[in-house]
């Protein structure tokens, strides 16, 4: 029969064969098969990071400007005083990651190349799950000895949130007296006053709600938060257990009577949408689906942790991705039968942006 498998990352059809490639594979180098990957390319990094590179390793210090000039009233034909930019700077830790990969010689002598594909894919693969999970760690505040990041709740105090040795990641903004309208982090926008901007971008949900809960009280309060310091949330990031219970809210299932917008009172034929029609969620329990909330684009996505919702607005980079080194393959010394390949790379990331986004705790 015809020769109709998929091929994999590392081999490919060798023409030369006598048969046109048809029956025959060629293991592709190590370093040809992963020279294509880009980190910037995952979907956690288009959604929250803002790219960049640098030729400098260890800790990488970023500056950003605040707003701090304005016009002032001078009198005719006077020279107004020098006015300077403010700045802060946001320091980020750049490490290097890797994962060293074996496989036998006798796999490749045995021309094994499903074992040997298996084993170098999964490694890659390795590479999104690792980067994947950092992400989620910084951004939702999560506990993880290994990427650096601390937990985060309503309590903790910017301070906390803000000091590298302790936190390289960074964080949303927290509590605290810490915080004026024109500090480090916060500065003042339109008419906010100084209260306004020292709210906690890390709170504790509806009384009573448990792990996959949402509140419409709550997202309500974290689009009203971002929203004080000029940003328009337009993102609800959350887990499926999230997402299911989204879908059974009272605002979403509830029992629709003749005159409220159904067309059939009673519950008896509701699986059939018979009660629903003619309502808002009139495909509701057809497709699953419901693309918006308060404006918010719903993603559920199964990383997100499932006692923590992020609202956010998804315009905006919060998070400074700096990359010293793309994937790269280096070849080992073999030994004991062993043909190794070591697989690195040399970043850091940092939540830079503490203003656009909230994370709502439920536990």
């Amino acid at each position: 029969m015809p020769y109709t498998a998929t091929e994999g990352l590392l081999t490919s059809a060798n023409k030369g064969a006598v048969d046109g490639g048809v029956g025959e594979r060629v293991l592709v180098d190590y370093k040809d098969a992963l020279g294509d990957y880009k980190a910037s390319d995952l979907d956690v990094m288009q959604m929250f990071a803002q790219s960049m590179t640098t030729d400098t390793g260890g800790d990488i210090d970023l500056s950003y400007a605040l707003p701090s000039m304005k016009l002032e009233s001078i009198d005719e034909g006077s020279t107004p005083a020098y006015q300077h930019t403010k700045m802060r700077s946001e320091r980020v830790s750049v490490k290097e990651w890797g994962i060293a990969v074996g496989v036998t010689r006798r796999m490749i002598e045995d021309s094994r190349f499903n074992e040997v594909e298996m084993a170098l894919n999964e490694a890659r693969k390795a590479v999104d799950r690792h980067l994947i999970d950092h992400f989620i760690c910084a951004v939702f505040g999560e506990l993880n000895s290994t990427f650096g990041t601390i937990e985060m709740n309503d309590t903790i105090a910017d301070s906390v949130i803000d000091t590298f040795s302790t936190n390289p990641t960074g964080g949303w903004l927290g509590s605290g007296t810490d915080i004026t309208a024109d500090g480090a982090r916060v500065y003042a926008h339109a008419n906010s006053s100084a209260s306004d901007l020292q709210t906690s971008h890390w709170f504790d949900g509806a009384t009573g709600a448990n792990a996959g809960d949402v509140s419409l009280s709550d997202l309500l309060t974290a689009i009203e938060i971002i929203g004080r310091h000029g940003y328009n949330a337009d993102t609800l990031l959350l887990s499926p257990s999230h997402y299911n219970s989204l879908l059974q809210l009272a605002d979403f299932t509830a029992v629709f009577t003749a005159g409220d917008g159904a067309t059939t009172a009673g519950t008896a034929n509701y699986h059939k949408g018979a009660g629903l029609q003619n309502t808002f969620v009139q495909d509701t329990n057809k497709t699953r689906i419901i693309g918006t909330i308060y404006g918010l684009n719903v993603v559920s996505n199964p990383w997100v942790p499932t006692d923590k919702v992020c609202v956010m607005d998804a315009s905006v980079k919060p998070v400074a991705y700096v990359e010293r080194r793309g994937l790269t393959v280096e070849e080992a010394n073999p030994g004991f039968g062993i043909v190794g390949s070591y697989l690195s790379l040399r970043y850091g990331l940092k939540i830079v942006n503490p203003l656009s986004g909230v994370v709502i705790n439920n536990k």
